[in-house]
């Protein structure tokens, strides 16, 4: 008791010593993590302008108490495993649920209207007849981790219908272990399957597989996704009198990587059509291993591969190879607007020799082993590097130059500094942030995390992340991205804490920094008129340091210094009423010389390395620092 009355005026005059924090209008507990970040910045800055609140308000939401509870715990990675889901939930990051198998059991048609986390052990097993359908199945969520385990499987005359499964989900993480796999005759309709997702991981183990005079079809699959991986291990393997169509398999969708590891391979009497495979994508990664190989009177058809793509890696390494009395169509392979790296290895071929095929157009760079002899195969058109180059040529051209540009590349994403001009009218892209909403964690969390290529089965672990998920896979990713060696003359640093990035930017240009960003997203995808100008450093040609998010747990930026740029404010006007609608932040990167001539700022302009500068406005949670006026 003593010594608790004596230590009473102490604690006073700690209280005593801490000014009240007041932020954006609020006061802030002097001890929470943004009231360090707020301290920080006093510490670190030495001008007095305006604290960036954007940036500030990106700190840790966590409480005093949270945040030495959870410090506490990070000290050992068991403990904060063990407690994920509070850390997550408190701390704003992304996590994935745990969700473990279902034991529910459906004895009747089944209509589900909404649906989401859940794993379906068994579902409609050995049914005969009837009809189930899924209407919306985690549909517009931030991530999803769900798993169908049995699907339809062993049922007779049963029909099954998804009709929108995972549309417009942010980094879902979804699987079908077994779908309709020997199943005798009924219907399978997949009408939409993870459109407009971002970022995902999507697995189908086995669609179709053993089945008996089943009619099924996909009529769109992983449309207009952003980024990611999905893969399909086997569909309709091994069926007897099976018709299967897809119509639509990851079109519109940019930097995809896909894979088809057989696709009614030992099929008797199949009838099977893929309409469109990556029509239209940017940069893909397509792998098809096995196309109707070993099969028997098969009819097959691919009427468009990769048509219109720019760039991309494909691969196709079997294609009705010892087929019997097979009738094969490719209507258009790699039809690409740019050229990308193709491969094709087994068309035809093997010991059977009555096949008939039908190549109508195959694009160009690309290669073909093993090609049937031209008794049993024909080709309409091949293009060639040349012949490619000119059709790319004749189909989209900028209005400005007349020079090919590429279509894939947003209207208004990179422009001349030119158009930096009041009065000027032009397309505003798509600055909206499309990752998951995180924030950063604490300076004395984030120290006791592991972060290193090397410690990954360790951050696996807490972040409860299985082999081949969505999360292993972004956190590999992010690690690989940060780990990856500076390019010549440039800085860079990952950074998952205020603090951090304070540092790094204040190493790079000094004491007396600005931080900016653009102030909010109304015009994109419209025009925009450019009202009044300021030019930072009155326009003079300086250094800054960019800021760029990554997909990681928490809030994760890569940073990086660039040299010789100019940087712009300017107010954006509607430009029927010119009323200002939002204010900008432009950089314009002077010296271009360095960059690949596939950049996407030459493909969109029409030249090339060290002939122009190329502008970009900073796009939303984007930020670009500079030396204070």
């Amino acid at each position: 008791m003593h010594k608790f009355k004596n230590s009473i005026p102490f604690l006073i005059l700690i209280f005593s010593s801490i000014n009240v924090l007041v932020f954006a209008g609020k006061a802030e507990d002097p001890f929470t993590p943004k009231a360090y970040v707020i301290r920080y910045w006093k510490k670190q800055i030495s001008n007095d302008l305006p604290k960036p609140s954007f940036l500030i308000e990106k700190a840790s939401p966590l409480t005093a108490v949270q945040s030495a509870a959870f410090s506490k715990l990070a000290a050992n990675q068991h403990s904060l495993s063990t407690n994920l889901p509070s850390f997550c939930s408190a701390a704003n990051l992304l996590c994935f649920p745990d969700v473990g198998p279902s034991l529910e059991k459906h004895s009747g048609d089944v209509n589900f209207k909404e649906y989401s986390e859940k794993n379906f052990t068994n579902y409609g097993s050995g049914r005969l007849g009837g009809f189930d359908s899924f209407k919306n199945y985690s549909n517009d969520g931030n991530s999803a981790l769900d798993s169908f385990r049995r699907y339809s499987r062993d049922s007779v005359g049963h029909g099954d219908k998804f009709s929108t499964y995972a549309r417009d989900t942010n980094v879902p993480d979804q699987s079908f272990n077994t779908y309709g796999t020997k199943a005798t005759g009924g219907t399978g309709d997949f009408t939409s399957y993870a459109q407009d997702v971002n970022v995902p991981t999507m697995r189908f183990t086995s669609y179709s597989d053993d089945v008996n005079g089943r009619v099924q079809t996909f009529k769109s699959y992983s449309e207009n996704a952003n980024a990611g991986d999905q893969s399909f291990t086997s569909y309709g393997k091994k069926g007897n009198g099976a018709e299967n169509e897809f119509k639509s398999y990851g079109n519109n969708s940019n930097v995809i990587g896909s894979s088809f590891s057989n696709y009614g391979e030992n099929g008797n009497g199949a009838n099977d059509s893929f309409t469109s495979y990556g029509e239209n994508g940017n940069v893909p990664e397509n792998n098809f291993k096995s196309y109707a190989d070993s099969g028997n009177a098969a009819v097959d058809s691919f009427t468009s591969y990769s048509d219109q793509s720019n760039v991309g890696d494909d691969n196709f390494k079997s294609y009705a190879k010892s087929s019997n009395a097979a009738d094969l169509k490719f209507s258009n392979y790699g039809n690409s607007f740019n050229e990308g790296t193709d491969t094709f290895s087994g068309y035809g071929g093997g010991t059977v020799t009555n096949q008939k095929f039908g190549f109508k157009g195959y694009g160009v760079n690309n290669t073909f082993k093993d090609y049937a002899d031209k008794k049993r195969a024909s080709f309409a058109t091949y293009a060639t590097k040349g012949s490619a180059a000119r059709v790319g040529a004749m189909k989209t051209k900028s209005a400005a130059s007349g020079k090919p540009v590429n279509k894939w590349i947003e209207p208004g994403k990179f422009f001349r500094e030119s158009m930096l001009k009041s009065g000027t009218i032009m397309p505003m892209p798509d600055i909206r942030d499309k990752m998951p909403k995180r924030s950063f964690l604490p300076r004395v969390i984030l120290s006791k995390l592991p972060f290193s290529s090397s410690k990954l089965g360790d951050l696996k672990k807490i972040f409860h992340a299985e082999d081949n998920s969505s999360m292993a896979s972004l956190i590999s990713e992010g690690l690989s991205e940060c780990e990856r060696k500076p390019s010549q003359g440039e800085s860079k640093r990952c950074v998952g804490s205020v603090e951090d990035m304070i540092d790094f930017a204040t190493s790079v240009l000094g004491r007396d920094v600005v931080v900016r960003t653009t102030d909010n997203t109304n015009g994109s995808g419209k025009k925009v008129k450019i009202g009044s100008i300021k030019k930072i450093n009155g326009g003079k040609v300086t250094k800054s340091v960019s800021c760029h998010q990554s997909l990681f747990p928490y809030l994760l930026y890569y940073c990086h210094s660039v040299p010789k740029v100019r940087v712009y404010e300017a107010d954006l006007l509607d430009p029927n009423s010119s009323s200002k609608i939002n204010h900008g932040v432009a950089i314009c990167h002077i010296d271009t010389s360095a960059w690949s001539p596939t950049h996407g700022a030459f493909l969109s302009l029409g030249s090339e390395p060290g002939k122009i500068e190329v502008c970009h406005w900073i796009f939303e949670n984007d930020m670009t620092w500079a030396v204070a006026d």
